[in-house]
This record gives C-alpha cells, sequence and structure tokens, in this order.
C-alpha cells in the first residue's frame, strides 16, 4: 500500500491577503528602514528629553539640597493603604524632615472617589514615622504628575521642592515640575525591583511622550481653583517654633 505525500494545507486566501507585503525593490526597502529609524527617533527622544533635562538634579536622601518643601507623588493603595511604591516614597521624604533637610510635605494625589483617598492615607503614613501633622499638606487633585506639579506651584505657591518618586519616574517630575515653574531636584527611590518596578520603566518611555506634550502646551489641570495657605502656613508654624530638627 502506497502512502500519499503529505502536502501542507493552503492557507485560506484572507489569510494570504493580510499577511505583510515587504518591499523588494531597493528603494522600497531604504524606505522601510527609514521609516523604522524615524518612528524609532520620534518615540525615544522624549525619553532622552527627560534624561537631558534631569539627570544632573537626581539626588539621594544623603546629598538632596535642602529645600523648604518635599513634593511626593501618589502610586496607588492597597485596602486604603500605601502599596510599596508609595511607603518607600514616603519613607524617604520622612527621612529627609528628619534630618531637617526640608520644613513641609507636600503630599500630591489622588481623592476623585469618596472611598479612595491617596492624601489622607499619605498623611497618617507619614504621622506614624515622625513627621508631625501640622507640617503635612495634602493636595487631593494630584491626578497625574502635570496636575501635581502645576498645583503645588499655582494653588500652594511652591517655588523650590525636593520631589520624591521612584528612579522610573523622578526625571519626569524633575522635567514636567521644572516646566511649572519650580526649582526642583528629585530624589529616585529603587528599594523595590519587582516585575511591575520593570513595567513602570518600561511604561515611561510612553508617558514621556505625554510628558513632552505638557511641557509643549502646558494645559490647565483637571482642577486649579483658589490660592490655598496650606504650605505658607506649615512654613510659618516651623519658623515660629524654631525648626525644631536637625
Amino acid at each position: 500500500m502506497r502512502l500519499r505525500s503529505l502536502r501542507r494545507p493552503k492557507a485560506p486566501a484572507w489569510l494570504a491577503a493580510a499577511r505583510p507585503r515587504l518591499p523588494r525593490s531597493r528603494r522600497g526597502q531604504r524606505r522601510l528602514v527609514q521609516g523604522l529609524m524615524t518612528f524609532c527617533v520620534v518615540a525615544l527622544a522624549p525619553a532622552t528629553w527627560l534624561h537631558a533635562a534631569a539627570d544632573a538634579r537626581v539626588r539621594t536622601t544623603a546629598d538632596a539640597p535642602s529645600q523648604q518643601v518635599a513634593v511626593v507623588f501618589g502610586a496607588g493603595l492597597w485596602e486604603g493603604r500605601p502599596t510599596p511604591y508609595l511607603a518607600h516614597r514616603l519613607d524617604a521624604a520622612a527621612e529627609l524632615y528628619r534630618s531637617g533637610k526640608v520644613k513641609v510635605v507636600l503630599v500630591t494625589g489622588d481623592n476623585s472617589r469618596v472611598e479612595y483617598d491617596e492624601p489622607d492615607a499619605m498623611r497618617t503614613y507619614l504621622t506614624g514615622r515622625g513627621v508631625p501633622d501640622g507640617q503635612i499638606v495634602s493636595d487631593y487633585a494630584g491626578f497625574d504628575t502635570w496636575d501635581s506639579c502645576v498645583r503645588a506651584k499655582k494653588i500652594f505657591g511652591v517655588d523650590r521642592a525636593v520631589l520624591v518618586s521612584q528612579g522610573f519616574h523622578i526625571r519626569r517630575a524633575i522635567a514636567l515640575c521644572r516646566t511649572a515653574g519650580i526649582d526642583a531636584y528629585g530624589v529616585g527611590v529603587d528599594a523595590v525591583h519587582d516585575a511591575t518596578w520593570y513595567y513602570g520603566g518600561t511604561r515611561e518611555v510612553f508617558a514621556a511622550g505625554k510628558a513632552a506634550l505638557d511641557a509643549v502646551f502646558e494645559p490647565d489641570p483637571h482642577f486649579l481653583g483658589p490660592r490655598e495657605p496650606g504650605v505658607t502656613e506649615a512654613l510659618a508654624a516651623d519658623l515660629t517654633a524654631g525648626g525644631g530638627r536637625g
């Protein structure tokens, strides 16, 4: 008995039509390569800008310059408590306060829902680590990095600050806050290196594009509102108390 030779089944016509066709001519191939190179340049240019604008201003808690205000960006809650990422940011801010490098901590995060309150959770965490409640100021409308920077400047009157975030995010925060008019340095906290850390680092490549657009067009934040005296009052209270640290 003879076995029939096996033949590979033909692909459906619709699948064959859907396959991308690469150019066969050298001119077409050259254009394809040029297009891919242009795409890579456009995609990576914002990230390159962030590094150029902020690398020299990234510090550790040990060598951060003395500023009046530390700004801590929200990074999510788990069952009402700070995520590990946010906890590490808050630990760094508490260290800056205890060492006398900052006098006030501005916590900026999302409170768009009644049941979700990043700033209050951040405040509770900080007071549990030795930062007086009166030296913590809450921004309840820091929905993204740009909003937090603009509100810190226009609503809370912050002119100079040490920003606190993860290393993969801190350059974007520095660049945007400087665009918003704040003389900003940043502390990059890299205590957690798990799968989500690498996701965050990858996400920054795409977030850099939005940051570049924010820097160019300088849109208003979701909520602006009237000037709030929280930072000014906290600084005045610290001055009246004579600093009390360091």
